[in-house]
């Protein structure tokens, strides 16, 4: 009988790295991680203690109260899409978290995706960006099939800016497709609606499948304000689309509870009516454990300069139970790390870079550059990639990584047709892939290590992330190639030429240096969420969780009639 066989990874701390590296490394983190703390409680304040109190001065809760007494007291909040619009304005305003929270908590024990209208910003209205990122929400949970609640607190679109929230493809409009295509799925969706349900926000909530109203909570497709006649008749939006008429008449909402609080305790009384999760029956007799080396210390692993390579199986080591992993094909393609272990009880493959000098496979006594796809790492992680997907075992992606090997040997190799082999394999792979942004994530490397092209479920950054084509000093050789020789150095009749073309090739890699910023990449939900590295275990472990809840809707295989059996019999493993 074929058996899974996980060994010890990694070292302790004081093994891996000396003291002095290992302070510095962590200080620098540290900083890093205090920056992107101030953000997140800039997204949490909202527009302020101002906006708080009127919240409450309405007899309603701020929406992330909502969500602390909705979740189970032992449960996390992982927002996803905290920073999208950070640092934009529109016409002078903010817009923190795009308006709305989305994020995984536990009801029950069961994880949930809750999207909730934040109150305390223009009264939960729709900006740019808010419908797309209550989409990604909703495709998160449509591909693990978790359920989703909302929190409806919305009065609509924020008109002024209507013109990038309204027409397009992916516009408001496309929230109620995903409604739909979650109802389709049987994916549970519940609504609780706490006050302003506007045009738009009066759609979302009424594909769920239970509806409830507060007794200070309307659904309307227009609001009194764009009634004729109604300042003179004295109607309001509560008469013309309260529980009175929903509840009782319409029958467009289920319930009416008299407040937030007592409308969160319905909603968890609905989701313990679920089926319960799977995760017991797939963990196959094993039980959670954390990492024999603590994940806290991944704040200490990565070096301060992008540039210095470093352990990635101590990064492994620190994010899967037990510090156990079974490493496939270890003497092929040195340059990539695959394997399996487990978390929080799950088997989940990992493939990671290896950013460490590797020696050549020819030319004896020469070494190759770390974190680069070479020919036999291409297809050692497609083959890995694939067998997974046959497997059901959820993938994660570990990248620190710098794209593919470039050259004549490069292109001998044919590394276009491996690298289109593995972008195929990714591109169609049905299991649920989780990709990590570690540190560097350039050029073609990055699609093909699951990049959010490639529809991970989720896209994980950190503070050091670099996402971008290429480094800056490389973009700007690329930019300025027709004006240097070819030792890159500039060739200019004059001085005076040669200094505008310095100038120029400084300011682009400036440029390209800011724009790898994973702030700027989170404000364009180019990554899902940007966590620290101590956060990293948590955030899996919650992600490898959510990919094995549901049962019955993806194939998976037990451990005895695994591909990867087949895979190491064939390579002598």
């Amino acid at each position: 009988m074929a058996k899974v066989v996980l060994e010890p990874i990694g070292q302790t701390r004081e093994k891996a790295l000396a003291e002095g590296e290992w302070q510095q490394r962590l200080d620098h983190m540290h900083e890093l991680n205090r920056r992107l703390d101030d953000e997140r409680a800039g997204v949490r304040a909202g527009w302020g203690d101002k906006y708080h109190a009127r919240v409450r001065d309405k007899g309603k809760l701020p929406t992330w109260e909502r969500i602390e007494r909705l979740k189970d007291d032992d449960s996390p909040v992982l927002p996803v899409g905290t920073l999208v619009n950070h640092g934009l304005e529109f016409e002078g305003r903010t817009s923190p978290g795009a308006g709305v929270v989305t994020a995984f908590v536990r009801i029950h024990g069961l994880w949930v995706m809750v999207i909730a209208n934040d109150n305390t910003v223009a009264s939960g209205s729709w900006w740019p960006q808010t419908p797309e990122k209550i989409q990604r929400a909703q495709e998160i949970a449509l591909r693990l099939r978790i359920p989703v609640v909302y929190l409806v607190d919305c009065s609509g679109l924020y008109l002024p800016e209507q013109g990038t929230t309204f027409p397009g493809r992916v516009g408001a409009g496309a929230i109620f497709r995903r409604n739909a295509q979650l109802s389709a799925a049987g994916v549970p969706q519940i609504a609780g609606v706490h006050g302003d349900c506007i045009a738009g926000g009066g759609y979302m909530p009424i594909i769920s499948d239970v509806v409830y109203m507060t007794e200070q909570a309307y659904m309307v497709i227009a609001g009194a304000a764009l009634v004729k006649g109604a300042k003179s008749k004295k109607i309001t939006s509560l008469g013309i689309g309260g529980p009175d008429v929903h509840v009782h008449l319409s029958r467009c909402a289920d319930h009416r509870v008299p407040d937030d609080a007592v409308l969160l305790e319905r909603i968890r009384a609905e989701v313990a009516k679920l089926p319960g999760s799977a995760c017991d029956y797939y963990r196959y007799g094993g039980a959670p454990a954390l990492p024999r080396h603590a994940a806290c210390e991944l704040d200490g692993m990565f070096p301060v300069d992008h540039r210095v390579g470093f352990d990635m199986r101590q990064v492994v080591a620190r994010l899967v139970d037990d510090s156990l992993f079974w490493e496939l094909l270890p003497d092929v393609g040195v340059e990539m790390i695959v394997g399996v272990a487990r978390i929080n009880g799950l088997y989940a493959g990992i493939v990671a870079n290896n950013p460490q000098l590797t020696d050549h496979p020819v030319l004896r006594g020469q070494k190759r550059p770390g974190g680069i796809l070479y020919r036999e790492g291409i297809a050692k992680i497609s083959q890995f990639s694939r067998a997974c997907n046959d497997d059901g075992i959820p993938l994660i992606w570990l990248q620190d990584i710098s794209g593919f090997d470039i050259g004549v040997e490069a292109e001998k190799h044919g590394l276009l047709g491996y690298g289109s082999n593995l972008i195929y394999t990714n591109s169609t792979n049905d299991v649920p892939m989780f990709t990590v942004l570690l540190r560097k994530a350039s050029g073609a490397g990055y699609y093909a290590m699951a990049g959010l092209p490639y529809r991970p479920v989720l896209q994980l950054a950190t503070p050091i992330t670099r996402l971008s084509v290429m480094e800056g000093r490389t973009l700007a050789i690329g930019a300025f190639r027709t004006k240097l020789d070819d030792n890159f150095q500039i060739v200019a009749d004059d001085e005076g030429k040669r200094e505008e073309i310095r100038k120029g090739m400084e300011q682009v890699e400036q440029r390209i240096e800011r724009d790898m910023d994973p702030m700027l990449a989170a404000s364009r939900r180019d990554v899902d969420e940007i966590v620290t590295p101590h956060e990293l275990r948590t955030y899996l472990d919650a992600a490898v969780t959510m990919a094995y809840q549901s049962i019955g809707h993806r194939r998976i295989k037990n451990p005895r009639i695994w591909s990867l059996h087949d895979l190491t019999a064939l390579t002598g493993g």
